[in-house]
């Protein structure tokens, strides 16, 4: 097994990408993107491809997914009026559960400034118990999946 260097992470290693811009707001007292925002970028580029591409009705469909787990490692920071590239793949895909990798670059870096993980257990709305990905969401998660 190789050791994985967060840093070596490029574009190419991910088949999904949001653009995503940057809010004044979304800077802290340090003059750059404040650590809890890029959960928030990660998570917008995870239900911005369910929604479009898995079909995900989290209004009046049946199952949603509950994040039961996340993760960021910084790199180098972001300012506002940065664009950022949100890239996303999947590492895992289980029977009810996904784990969904994302890097986000800066428009024009090749270099990520973060990367991280984030899992979905996908729930029955009603009972919140855990229930297989099936039909044309497993069809969109397959076509993240990456070795």
């Amino acid at each position: 097994m190789t050791d994985y260097n967060p840093k070596d992470e490029r574009r190419d290693n991910y088949p999904h990408f949001l653009t995503i811009p940057t809010r004044w707001r979304d800077m802290d007292v340090y003059q750059h993107v404040n650590n809890v925002i890029f959960y928030a970028y990660f998570d917008t580029v995870i239900n911005e491809y369910l929604i479009h591409e898995g079909g995900l009705d989290y209004t009046e469909g049946e199952t949603v997914g509950f994040a039961v787990e996340s993760h960021c490692q910084f790199l180098q920071p972001i300012k506002f009026p940065d664009i950022l590239n949100a890239g996303l793949r999947v590492a895992k895909l289980g029977n009810s559960s996904c784990r969904y990798e994302i890097a986000i670059f800066k428009e024009g870096d090749d270099n990520p400034s973060a990367v991280g993980y984030f899992v979905h257990v996908f729930v029955d709305k009603e009972t919140t118990r855990p229930t297989p990905i099936t039909g044309q969401m497993r069809i969109a998660l397959e076509k993240l999946v990456v070795n």
